[in-house]
């Protein structure tokens, strides 16, 4: 595996890389303080597997060489690691392409817990961000509770009471991978048709409009999806 941490502070990069080592001792490291430095070791090292990337670099937004990266580097997955952690920033963070957000807050038992999802495949989302603004009092409507028998830190709605099915489950566990409706097509031996319209019956169903959005309410709801693994 390579990996590439892209951060300003020394410190922080020295943290990461012992993180990195912890889980992947073989990993090869590399490191840029800038998004110039970055770019060019994309260029030089097209087998890159991971860049951790910092929002605010010296000479340009992060976001702006995640844009980047999506549109000219998309084999390479990208995880954002930044101190500016407020809910906008992990949606467009997610939004733009990015298949996690980790605080630079976070200790590093949390961190590293964040990273082992990114390489089992998963997409790792602060708490923070799957706490939904609350609405003004006047507005506020009544807190969903568990039924009774059920413990409160158990799902109240599950993917049958929302009418999901598990061939939907199975696209749906693939969504929150970041993965492309070409890709599921071609994992679960589907046509792209279908998986689009299975994809239109997932965002009816959490009532929401887009992928990012359906990442963050599958995490509210606390679901356990089918393992799935790419083939």
């Amino acid at each position: 595996m390579k990996i590439l941490v892209v951060d300003d502070h020394a410190l922080i990069r020295e943290a990461l890389r012992d993180a990195l080592k912890e889980l992947e001792g073989d990993a090869a490291i590399l490191e840029a303080s800038d998004s110039r430095a970055a770019m060019q070791l994309v260029e030089q090292h097209a087998d890159l597997d991971l860049i951790l990337l910092d929002l605010t670099l010296p000479d340009r937004h992060g976001f702006s060489v995640l844009t980047e990266l999506r549109e000219h580097h998309p084999g390479i997955s990208v995880v954002i690691m930044s101190a500016l952690q407020d809910r906008d920033n992990v949606v467009k963070a997610l939004d733009l392409g990015a298949l996690g957000f980790i605080p630079k807050s976070a200790s590093r038992k949390v961190i590293i817990g964040a990273l082992q999802l990114v390489f089992s495949g998963g997409i790792y989302i602060p708490p923070q961000a799957l706490s939904r603004p609350e609405p003004p009092q006047s507005q506020a409507t009544p807190r969903r509770t568990a039924p009774k028998g059920v413990a409160a830190d158990q799902p109240a709605v599950s993917p049958a009471d929302l009418g999901l099915t598990e061939r939907q489950l199975d696209v749906l566990a693939f969504m929150m991978q970041g993965k492309s409706n070409k890709s599921i097509c071609r994992v679960l031996n589907l046509a792209e048709p279908t998986v689009k319209n299975h994809v239109r019956a997932i965002l009816k169903a959490l009532k929401v409009t887009n992928r990012t959005e359906a990442v963050i309410a599958v995490g509210e709801l606390r679901w356990e999806l089918p393992p799935v693994a790419d083939s």
